[in-house]
């Protein structure tokens, strides 16, 4: 389930990321902040918290086995 959950919402933040809804306007965020730039900030804000759940959800731990194991004679 963690991996499906952390694969839909990176689809879901790749499609976020395109804010052609912000382009043509001129609001300024705490009255000096243009919008598509704190709306880009909140992104990366919001990416941050996605690596941490692909890290704690969906990290393959199979290769953290394979690279602490103590058997060498498995590669070169």
């Amino acid at each position: 389930m963690g991996k499906l959950l952390v694969w839909s919402l990176f689809v879901l933040m790749f499609f976020l990321h395109q804010d052609f809804w912000w382009w043509e306007e001129s609001f300024l965020v705490f009255g000096f902040l243009p919008i598509g730039l704190a709306y880009h900030a909140g992104f990366s804000l919001a990416c941050s918290v996605l690596g941490w759940l692909a890290i704690q959800y969906a990290w393959p731990e199979e290769l953290e086995k394979f690279a602490d194991s103590d058997d060498k004679s498995s590669h070169p």
